[in-house]
């Protein structure tokens, strides 16, 4: 939990850019129920994101491309219900914002307005300017995405670490640059070299939010379902896992199928 900032009853932008000008650090997960988004926000977290990662984790898709704003409403209309103290942000899907600032306010304001979350992220940098001040020129407060962005998946070809030569470096500081010019109140930054990190964090003054970017970052964000060890499949080399919750669930349920085989469950206890 946050130390100087632990007693903020509901986090706002204004108070991550004061945690990120004190030198204290943000933490943000994912969430797309209202069970866990309960469970993760009384623990104290400080940014909750309704990622479009739901796409992988809930459905079971290969990509994030998938996923629908509808489906995104859904999940964040769920975290909202569940939240008392987070930001709570909300990835626009594919396909809703990209190439037409029109489309992307539309979307920004369904997700405001139907699910009650206080701000949206798009992934890009200025090709999808237009959009990002189009969306903030209606008031929605917006957080950037760069480095490897999982939307784009199919012109990469490759999850790889990006930004490792210099004219991507500094095309992705530029970006960082103008987002931050456009209004932008933060950045996730994912899977680029700490160094990068390190200068991107330096120069802009908004605070930023690493994946697989090293600890120079003014905060970091995990899936939830890597981090609790729910999904064994991914093990990229920025991931720790906190918790196993796969071989515990595992074992419960095993443990269930056996009571109910050998007629322990119910006993006269659990019965009317």
């Amino acid at each position: 939990m946050s130390t100087r900032f632990s007693d903020i009853r509901r986090v706002t932008t204004h108070q991550l850019q004061a945690m990120k000008n004190a030198g204290e650090k943000i933490s943000m997960l994912t969430a797309y129920d209202y069970s866990m988004a309960k469970i993760i926000d009384a623990a104290g977290i400080d940014i909750i994101l309704v990622g479009d990662s739901a796409s992988n984790v809930m459905a079971g898709n290969e990509t994030t491309l998938p996923i629908t704003l509808d489906h995104m409403i859904y999940h964040a209309t769920s975290v909202v219900n569940a939240v008392e103290r987070a930001l709570i942000v909300v990835d626009i899907p594919f396909g809703s914002y990209q190439g037409n600032s029109q489309e992307a306010l539309r979307s920004s304001i369904r997700i405001m307005k139907e699910s009650g979350a206080h701000s949206v992220k798009m992934e890009g940098g200025i090709e999808i300017r237009e959009s990002i001040d189009r969306v903030l020129s209606a008031g929605v407060p917006v957080m950037g995405h760069l480095g490897l962005t999982p939307q784009s998946i199919y012109k990469f070809g490759t999850y790889t670490v990006r930004a490792k030569d210099e004219v991507e470096a500094n095309k992705l500081l530029d970006d960082a640059m103008a987002l931050e010019e456009s209004g932008c109140f933060a950045l996730v930054i994912e899977k680029v070299p700490a160094a990068l990190t390190k200068k991107v964090s330096e120069q802009l003054n908004i605070p930023i939010i690493g994946i697989g970017a090293g600890s120079y970052a003014d905060g970091q964000v995990l899936v939830m379902h890597d981090m609790l060890g729910i999904n064994k499949e991914f093990n990229p080399r920025f991931l720790r896992r906190y918790a196993d919750l796969h071989s515990i669930i595992t074992g419960a349920v095993e443990e269930y199928i056996s009571d109910i085989k050998s007629e322990s469950f119910p006993n006269k206890k659990e019965s009317y």
